[in-house]
């Protein structure tokens, strides 16, 4: 990729020529990730999805905007399907149809190439994420040491995702002000994707856990970061909040401490949440409310309620 770089949240986004025709043209394109998609995570795959599709078409001959057709993309698809998963595929696709019609919209290009391509078909009914069975849950959350800050940190932030099924990054976006008392209950904040503010109730043990923390950090600053990192060795907090490859560090060395062989991640403790409240009679339209999931569907990929059935039908293989 050629072009002037541009830093955006951390990462660099180059400027590929093939979307720079024109100084309108870069500057179309740069603010399609600028202005048009807020969320970091999104704006990283989709920089990345945009970048490789130029250079494919770069290798291709095809070095003009008005060049590429709808057959260019569809074997630019192909071509993808070899080394990545149908997901994957699917989210190039959705990058690259979406930056398309963003220059369409601003007169870039008169007609978008990929909106006739179609990608790979993909379905899911099951998720494939980690999860704990419930005793192992409560193993891993009574194994960390609470005589230290850092273990009353991990012990509420694990807390927080099991018992409000929060996502890693709501939960690490989290402030003091966003713990608060209403109606004599501890509820939380939690500022879900797209802008979404979420609040829920705090389970009995996660009002324990949060207060434990909050009470020994001597964290009274409303504005402040909930969870941050240490100061080293010293066991102090910094001012800087963790980031999720800190959280994935920190399970993966507290699920090993706690002898969990299972191998978990960030997003284990929504799906063992999850499953635990439906196991325990919950209703899936409220699992919904309480993920603060768009679609039923989406919640039901992290019922894992299937997965003890199907063991127990195994143990009936009797020899």
């Amino acid at each position: 990729m050629n072009g002037n770089p541009l830093t955006l949240s951390g990462s660099t986004l180059a400027l590929p020529a093939l979307f720079a025709p024109t100084p309108d043209a870069g500057k179309r394109f740069i603010e399609f990730f600028t202005a048009n998609i807020r969320n970091p995570n999104t704006r990283k795959a989709y920089a990345r999805a945009a970048g490789e599709f130029a250079a494919w078409c770069e290798t291709n001959g095809l070095t003009e905007l008005r060049d590429i057709e709808p057959v260019h993309v569809a074997a630019y698809i192909e071509s993808l399907q070899l080394r990545l998963a149908a997901p994957s595929v699917k989210q190039h696709l959705a990058a690259i149809r979406m930056l398309f019609d963003w220059l369409v919209i601003g007169q870039v290009l008169a007609v978008n190439p990929a909106s006739s391509v179609r990608g790979p078909k993909h379905s899911v009914r099951k998720g494939k994420t980690p999860v704990l069975a419930a005793d192992e849950a409560r193993t891993l959350l009574d194994s960390i040491d609470i005589g230290t800050l850092t273990g009353l940190r991990d012990r509420a932030l694990i807390g927080l995702m099991v018992y409000t099924f929060a996502r890693v990054g709501a939960a690490l976006g989290m402030k003091v002000e966003d713990i608060y008392v209403q109606s004599r209950r501890t509820w939380v904040r939690l500022h879900e994707k797209g802008g979404k503010q979420h609040e829920t109730p705090c389970h009995h043990n996660l009002d324990e856990y949060l207060h434990a923390y909050l009470n020994a950090a001597a964290l009274t600053e409303a504005k402040s970061m909930l969870f941050r990192t240490t100061l080293g060795r010293t066991g102090q907090l910094s001012d800087r909040p963790m980031r999720q490859a800190d959280a994935y560090r920190m399970i993966r060395r507290r699920a090993a401490a706690a002898g969990i062989l299972t191998q978990i991640g960030n997003h284990s403790f929504r799906a063992t949440g999850i499953t635990e409240y439906l196991r325990n009679g919950g209703k899936l339209e409220v699992a919904q409310q309480m993920a603060a999931h768009e679609s039923a569907r989406t919640t039901g990929l992290y019922d894992r309620r299937n997965d003890q059935v199907s063991l127990d039908e195994v143990g009936r293989i009797v020899i």
